[in-house]
């Protein structure tokens, strides 16, 4: 009887959508790309190339970014793909394959461009809520955390109290995406913003009200937010970065 009790919770935990599946439901692939010493401008050069229109594989291009200060990665891309069973459709895996990426002669510029990548699959916002908020920015703060076991629904469940605040202060919300597979990072949000000017204004808000919309967000004070993230989190990463045109 404990055996079959076992089987069957452990069939439901296999069937169990993960926790971005369940509340976000478009999947995304972020690309990390650090490239070889003296081959970032080829690197972006052979990237635009393959993004210019039709999309790349019949597939949605991709949004980018190159870093300006923090993490190692010089590009981050992130490609829509929708959901697992559309992207692996056979007639996108067929325009995929002859995509200009795919071709011999850019496949070796890419071995010979990039040092080190890594890919987290992740769902997030619905691609137009995404598209939106990149289109209209030139500078991004990435965040990229790996949650302490068991404490990933309450990182979570922060960063979406960090954006209440911001809402109330009329700041600009980050984008939440929660892994499904890939690299190690849990959740990364991105937080899209016209320029550094732009980004650096929450300097200015009075401390008062600062306070106030923290405490409206669930946080005991604004200088609370920073201390409250770090008990979910193993490892969190920033980066500054600026939109590649």
């Amino acid at each position: 009887m404990v055996k079959t009790v076992r089987a069957i919770l452990f069939a439901l935990l296999l069937l169990a959508p993960s926790l971005g599946a369940a509340e976000e439901p478009y999947l995304y692939r972020a690309t990390l790309v650090q490239a070889a010493p003296g081959e970032l401008l080829d690197l972006i050069d052979l990237y635009k190339e393959s993004f210019t229109p039709p999309a790349p594989g019949g597939n949605e291009a991709p949004l980018w970014m190159r870093h300006s200060q923090g993490d190692r990665w010089d590009l981050l891309l992130l490609f829509p793909m929708g959901s697992w069973a559309d992207y692996n459709r056979p007639d996108r895996i067929a325009r995929r394959r002859k995509s200009p990426l795919a071709s011999e002669a850019s496949q070796a510029r890419l071995s010979a461009d990039v040092a080190r990548q890594e890919d987290v699959f992740v769902y997030g916002p619905p691609l137009a809520q995404v598209r939106a908020a990149a289109d209209r920015a030139g500078f991004f703060h990435v965040e990229m955390f790996e949650a302490l076991p068991g404490r990933l629904a309450d990182l979570r469940r922060e960063r979406e109290m960090e954006n209440a605040y911001s809402q109330r202060l009329k700041r600009p919300q980050n984008l939440i995406f929660v892994r499904d597979a890939g690299a190690a990072w849990d959740l990364f949000t991105i937080g899209c913003y016209r320029d550094l000017k732009h980004y650096a204004e929450s300097a200015d808000i009075a401390p008062a009200d600062q306070d106030a919309a923290a405490r409206a967000a669930g946080f005991a004070s604004a200088s609370d937010i920073g201390p409250y993230l770090r008990r979910f989190l193993a490892l969190h990463h920033d980066t500054l970065a600026v939109a590649v045109r």
